[in-house]
């Protein structure tokens, strides 16, 4: 009795430990979208320069030390761009919606991220979806469409910039999926950050690039940073703890964007965003839960 007792507090701590990644991943990815808001003056590709370059910092801690040498070799390097090149793209949508729309709506949109991947699954995977998660997908789509609403009322068509993330993002875990199955994580990671970092290295001959003030500079690394760890805690949470018990920890970042929205840059979120938002976080759930009962393999990361 006091052996089960002894597990059972064990495995209580270690869920515990994984919420409390999962909520230290949502700071850093809400403190990364703050930062890209904020440094709106500068081109976009040298903010996604700046992001991935710094982002290799934490990538090198999680590389064994036995393959400190060869941890960049793969079989699959097609794959790693595909995956990399949809990455960037992906990101890089994120980065102008930011720029362009109230947090709070770029946040709520980009959950639809699962809806996507469950109907690309059906042309890319040959998967066959049930009733269940064609409702969750039709759901998720009513939810974005409310948070689009001032797209028609305004003609404000940077709301499409979250839903080209969404598509992308389809891209991305489907590779990921597959990449998974014969890559260590590093690698993939690697391989992201390093093509991202040359796309957004490239834009200097189509932009002027600013040199950063000193605290833009902070800003800069402290977005790198947070970017790069955010996906590193993510993976570790669902490493240490139950998925169906972090997975809703995720959309806590809608309140962060929310508070930082409204603090810093005097927005107020719409009633149909919020409406829109609850269906779409509904409609994600129900597509987690279902692909966790089918034991598929539940794709965590962010672009």
């Amino acid at each position: 009795m006091i052996r089960i007792y002894y597990e059972d507090i064990k495995l209580l701590t270690q869920n515990q430990i994984g919420v409390l990644y999962m909520v230290g991943s949502v700071i850093c990815f809400s403190i990364m979208d703050i930062c890209v808001k904020w440094l709106d003056y500068y081109p976009v590709g040298q903010v996604l320069f700046l992001r991935f370059f710094i982002g290799f910092i934490p990538i090198f801690f999680i590389i064994p030390k036995d393959k400190l040498f060869s941890f960049y070799k793969t079989s699959r390097p097609g794959l790693h761009a595909f995956r990399a090149i949809t990455g960037a793209a992906a990101i890089i949508a994120l980065f102008i919606g930011l720029r362009e729309l109230p947090l709070a709506d770029v946040v709520s949109l980009t959950f639809g991220g699962p809806i996507f991947v469950t109907v690309a699954s059906i042309f890319f995977l040959s998967e066959k979806v049930g009733i269940k998660r064609w409702s969750a997908v039709f759901l998720g789509f009513v939810g974005m469409l409310l948070i689009v609403q001032p797209a028609f009322v305004d003609l404000n068509y940077y709301y499409i910039t979250p839903i080209v993330f969404c598509i992308f993002f389809a891209c991305v875990a489907i590779s990921v999926r597959s990449l998974s199955k014969t890559e260590p994580n590093y690698t993939i990671a690697f391989y992201f950050t390093f093509l991202c970092t040359l796309l957004g290295l490239g834009s200097i001959f189509f932009a002027e690039w600013k040199m950063p003030t000193s605290i833009d500079l902070i800003i800069f690394i402290v977005m790198g940073l947070c970017g790069s760890i955010a996906n590193l805690l993510l993976t570790q949470s669902y490493r240490l703890a139950e998925a169906s018990l972090v997975t809703p920890i995720k959309y806590l970042s809608l309140v962060f964007a929310i508070l930082f929205g409204f603090f810093i840059w005097s927005e107020v979120p719409k009633i149909l965003t919020l409406l829109g938002a609850l269906l779409v976080i509904a409609s994600s759930l129900i597509i987690f839960v279902r692909e966790s009962q089918l034991k598929k393999q539940i794709i965590n990361t962010r672009a």
